[in-house]
């Protein structure tokens, strides 16, 4: 007979999504992270540190997502105490919602001795956020490109080139997503829907050939970065500097207000930090790496 599992720990990377062109399709792993540790308890617990603040109440998106799974394979979930340190600045465009419903539902999983397996997380984690660009590159880890299909969720990842520094300017402050998603038109133009659906395919081209040289025109969009710049003070004109400094491509992080840039030329990069500093203000400026997909570990049973 299996032994229950009493403990697991998960840690779950920051992602930034969009990448310009690929709304709600392309994503990309960066090497900030969310870590939680679940142990099953009398009662729903849950302590938070870290980034930002998030109330030590059991409703939260981590509880969630580890009963979500539960539910998913027709079970109950156990009580558990959850205890979360977070790194991944919370309302700025780098994943952290996804995040942590990825960890509810990874963690769930390793309780399940999994069950639902890695693609059982990312379609449970796809569906609870509504689509995959962050989900996917939470769970799978790389550069991913994903598809909502009538059976679920299609996801393909590919490796990022080492040599592409990737800067991340995160400002003071907050811009949640569906305020982000508010101010977005209903209908495109088929122009503009032409113009984005190139782009896609360059930067998937971009990365899987390491070409950079495509990123300037492959980051550039149409559809959500036009709207989005009244509520993001300054976004238009730091993109329009980094470019002109040698960047291979500057992009609204997720829903921002996080600005993106990539550069393969370390010969420029200490001045496009200098430039995405002025945009981050009171913020941050973040020199990340690629990440792979969550990780679980200590898996305690009796």
């Amino acid at each position: 007979m299996a032994r229950a599992v009493t403990t697991a720990r998960v840690r779950v990377p920051a992602t930034s999504a969009n990448l310009g062109p690929g709304f709600d399709c392309l994503g990309l792993a960066v090497t900030r992270y969310l870590d939680v540790r679940a142990s099953l308890s009398e009662q729903d617990t849950f302590s938070y540190s870290g980034a930002g603040h998030v109330a030590d109440t059991p409703d939260n998106l981590t509880h969630g997502g580890f009963r979500a799974a539960f539910a998913a394979v027709g079970k109950v979930a156990p009580k558990v105490r959850l205890e979360a340190h977070n790194t991944i600045p919370l309302a700025r465009g780098l994943g952290s919602s996804s995040a942590a419903l990825v960890a509810g539902a990874a963690l769930a999983d390793a309780f399940l001795g999994g069950l639902l397996g890695r693609e059982g997380v990312f379609q449970l984690a796809a569906g609870l956020e509504g689509h995959p660009d962050n989900v996917a590159p939470a769970v799978f880890g790389g550069f991913t490109v994903s598809a909502k299909t009538e059976s679920g969720y299609l996801c393909q990842a590919l490796p990022l080139p080492a040599h592409w520094g990737l800067l991340f300017a995160v400002p003071a402050f907050e811009l949640l997503t569906c305020e982000a998603r508010a101010v977005l038109p209903n209908t495109y133009s088929r122009a503009d829907a032409i113009f984005n659906s190139s782009r896609c395919a360059l930067w998937t081209t971009a990365v899987a050939l390491d070409k950079p040289e495509l990123l300037r025109a492959a980051s550039q969009d149409r559809l959500h970065e036009p709207y989005r710049e009244p509520l993001i003070p300054g976004l238009a004109a730091c993109r329009e500097a980094l470019l002109e400094a040698g960047a291979s491509a500057a992009f609204l992080s997720g829903a921002g207000p996080t600005l993106g840039a990539i550069s393969t030329d370390k010969a420029v990069t200490e001045l496009l930090k200098a430039i995405l500093q002025g945009f981050a203000g009171n913020g941050e400026v973040l020199a990340l790496r690629p990440s792979e997909g969550y990780q679980v570990f200590g898996v305690g049973q009796q």
